[in-house]
């Protein structure tokens, strides 16, 4: 019995970059980025929020059934969720797919995300409700009073808008996939868990479509404050790599991909933009906080290319997770130089456009990086200027080949990483 091979037939992203494929390209080369001040003397940037305005205008054009579904829908999804079927969408329509198309359990979805918090003013209500005045003249929250005062003012539908399993949620049932789902909460690390995933269900043969992503927002106000107080965040731009570099932005988005059985996608007359050969996803994590995103990284490098059947030099560049900031940039060059250093393999990255989307970067990246495959050009890596001798990679010259295959990284704080092959 030959192997089912797996291919991507459609690609759908919101960011802050254009929403077509040929416009997101297009910017790609343009030297611009979609970075801004936070404000007016603000010791931090970040990214433009995503081109998506919470409305069902923002859908592509799709059966006026369909659309009727999802506007009765948004107002039990969160932005990030909203964001999740606004990409899948656009992917599904990439793809050439319509309702009903295809048999229901022989489509499934894997979707991930960050953790997705609720908006302060969803508890305003509630808080009012269980709030007195202090003899200070200052209004004091009674925790006392919250089960019985203030739940109450709560919408009973509240929870549904940020649990992380929704985004899959709403995208089987609007489109009527009715195989395999799933949803994964790696972070920035999901892209290559939730494909991986799909990766196996396809080849197994128990579904010929998955439909594949993953949102994030870091642009979500008690997410900044967590960043600020947490992570290296840069006063003005997002430099990959750079020597220097002085940390990430903030931004948000949502990224999707439509994965078919090749024979499947070869009989409907699919557009096939590339293939994906294998995926590996690992965590390491030392509670000493000796940081170990080296070996993690080293270690899923290692078992995409032994999966995959490749040697180092059969690839043709790397699309690197290039957070921006001193300690990842590092670990990350250096677990690439481990894998790839007998060839100075050309490595891009693309936070520099639109800084770190959350658990989306990852997807919205692949998309660039497949999109160079068909192009046979690599796309530049905004704002590097000047090499790090600490970060022992080559960092791929503008309008470069890109060769026919490439390997996406993806790593998030929590030393989890994952890994992607994709040829063309």
């Amino acid at each position: 019995m030959n192997q089912r091979r797996v291919v991507i037939t459609g690609m759908g992203h919101v960011s802050p970059l254009p929403p077509t494929l040929d416009r997101f390209w297009e910017f790609l080369f343009t030297k611009e980025d979609a970075v801004q001040p936070y404000a007016l003397d603000s010791p931090i940037s970040v990214a433009a929020p995503a081109l998506f305005g919470n409305c069902v205008d923002d859908f592509p054009d799709v059966d006026p059934t369909l659309k009727k579904s999802i506007k009765k829908s948004l107002k039990v999804m969160s932005r990030e969720i909203q964001m999740a079927v606004a990409a899948s969408s656009r992917a599904i329509a990439d793809a050439g797919i319509s309702f009903g198309q295809f048999p229901a359990s022989r489509t499934g979805v894997s979707f991930g995300s960050d953790h997705i918090l609720t908006t302060p003013d969803e508890c305003l209500d509630g808080i009012k409700a269980c709030s007195t005045d202090s003899p200070e003249s200052r209004l004091a929250f009674d925790f006392t009073r919250w089960g019985r005062d203030g739940m109450s003012k709560m919408s009973p539908l509240w929870q549904l808008k940020y649990l992380p399993n929704m985004p899959a949620s709403h995208i089987a049932i609007l489109n009527g996939f009715h195989g395999p789902s799933n949803s994964m909460t790696l972070r920035e690390a999901s892209i290559g868990a939730v494909v991986g995933e799909s990766l196996s269900i396809i080849e197994s043969d128990r579904t010929d479509i998955m439909l594949v992503g993953t949102t994030g927002s870091r642009l979500h106000p008690i997410k900044m404050i967590q960043a600020v107080q947490q992570e290296e965040l840069a006063p003005d731009r997002c430099r990959p790599f750079d020597r220097d570099r002085s940390g990430t932005v903030l931004g948000e988005g949502a990224g999707a991909l439509v994965l078919e059985e090749r024979e499947h996608a070869i009989k409907r007359g699919a557009t096939i933009y590339a293939e994906v050969v294998a995926a590996s996803y690992r965590c390491r994590f030392d509670r000493s906080g000796t940081d170990l995103r080296r070996a993690v990284v080293g270690q899923v490098l290692r078992e995409v290319l032994r999966k995959g059947g490749r040697e180092p030099e059969q690839i043709g560049h790397v699309n690197a997770h290039g957070l921006g900031d001193q300690r990842s940039d590092i670990a990350e060059a250096c677990a690439i130089a481990d894998v790839f250093g007998r060839r100075p393999i050309p490595v891009c990255a693309a936070k520099g456009f639109f800084g770190n989307l959350g658990a989306s970067a990852g997807t919205v990246e692949l998309i660039a990086s497949v999109l160079t495959l068909g192009k046979q050009t690599l796309f530049p890596t905004p704002h590097y200027e000047t090499p790090d001798a600490d970060c022992p990679i080559r960092i791929a010259a503008a309008e470069e080949p890109s060769g026919d295959s490439f390997v996406k990284i993806a790593v998030n704080p929590q030393g989890q990483a994952s890994g992607l092959l994709v040829v063309r």
